[in-house]
């Protein structure tokens, strides 16, 4: 138990300090960015929609905005393909290059999230996890993940989901630091950014015990 508590206790400083690191550095990109969204269509900048932490609370999660204000009460085929006509100009780009995910970092200062964990899912998911699944929230969220470094969005719900149970189970700094590095790489190859035919993700529906 003493080697859990610091290994999560270290975890949480290295989250506050890189966290801290890289909203300074970006803050100009931040800004730019910020500027780009409000100019690109009219709505707020930011998208806050309550996610599931750690043990299975929730929280206001942040991105920047992608989608036009109505996006949410569109549906129907048209509205869940690549090129879905409810992404703003600003925000093709922002999901292209996966940057609209950047003010989750205030989120990781805040202690919602870490760096590296499961992905937040909504919270209309929670009751539809089997149990082995449900393991993905006994650790922080990330902004990516084991899962988002191997096949993100291009692989199944049920493929994603053994992912976040491996990384509980063999969660580490060193493997921290392997999935920071490979999803550099990720992103600037914009791998696995969407589902095939889809603009993401479909939603998930039921678990498979």
């Amino acid at each position: 138990m003493n080697i859990y508590n610091d290994l999560l206790l270290n975890k949480r400083i290295f989250d506050i300090l890189a966290s801290t690191l890289l909203i300074t550095l970006s803050s100009p990109l931040l800004l730019a960015l910020a500027i780009g969204v409000k100019l690109s269509s009219p709505g707020p900048i930011i998208f806050k929609q309550r996610r599931v932490t750690l043990n299975n609370e929730t929280f206001t999660m942040y991105k920047f905005r992608s989608m036009r204000v109505d996006a949410e009460t569109k549906s129907g085929p048209m509205w869940a393909i690549q090129g879905d006509p409810r992404w703003t100009r600003m925000g093709t780009i922002l999901r292209k290059t996966s940057i609209d995910e950047l003010p989750q970092l205030w989120n990781v200062l805040k202690g919602d999230m870490s760096l590296v964990g499961p992905r937040p899912l909504l919270m209309e998911y929670l009751p539809l996890y089997s149990k082995e699944q449900a393991r993905r929230h006994n650790v922080r969220p990330g902004i990516t993940g084991w899962a988002q470094v191997n096949g993100r969005n291009a692989i199944s719900w049920e493929e994603k989901f053994k992912y976040d149970v491996w990384y509980v189970e063999n969660k580490s700094f060193w493997l921290d630091m392997k999935i920071i590095w490979m999803t550099i790489k990720k992103v600037i190859a914009r791998e696995g950014i969407s589902a095939d035919g889809e603009a993401t993700m479909p939603k998930f529906t039921s678990s498979q015990d």
